[in-house]
């Protein structure tokens, strides 16, 4: 596996965490940098991860908007927490990470989905990340904080 594909199912585990338990993201990033510094081994999947999460929580309005205009009549309660959290991550990198191909931001969420939720899954996470990939991409992650989206 590797370290981008690590960090993706460390930044899933932090925001399954965040969104189950109802906790600040901060304070679970907070939590896992501690882990970061007693395990240092992990580090190549860190500083990903760490980028994904707090993308994700900083546009998250944005996010949860571009998921529900393009999933077809599924509110974002309505979807199992962890495709939620799949295709938050998947929609960052699509929209927000100009250094991860479409093709492979897509993939990579489609394989968290097949090894970890429902069988329907997959096939959800892949069709919304393929409408949203028809959308513009943005220049650079720095900009997404000063603009919305679309």
């Amino acid at each position: 596996m590797s370290a981008r594909s690590k960090a993706r199912k460390r930044a899933l585990d932090m925001l399954y965490i965040a969104e189950v338990r109802e906790l600040p993201i901060d304070d679970v990033l907070a939590t896992e940098t501690v882990r970061h510094l007693d395990q240092p081994e992990r580090s190549s999947s860190w500083d990903y991860a760490r980028t994904i999460v707090s993308g994700v929580a900083e546009m998250r309005a944005d996010i949860d908007r571009i998921i529900v205009e393009h999933a077809q009549g599924w509110s974002i309660g309505r979807m199992p927490v962890l495709d939620r959290c799949i295709l938050r991550m998947g929609v960052w990198e699509i929209r927000c990470n100009a250094e991860v191909p479409n093709p492979v931001a897509i993939a990579e969420a489609v394989e968290l989905a097949q090894s970890l939720s429902t069988e329907e899954s997959a096939g959800f996470v892949n069709g919304v990340l393929a409408a949203v990939a028809g959308l513009p991409k943005r220049a650079a992650v720095a900009d997404a904080s000063n603009d919305s989206l679309s």
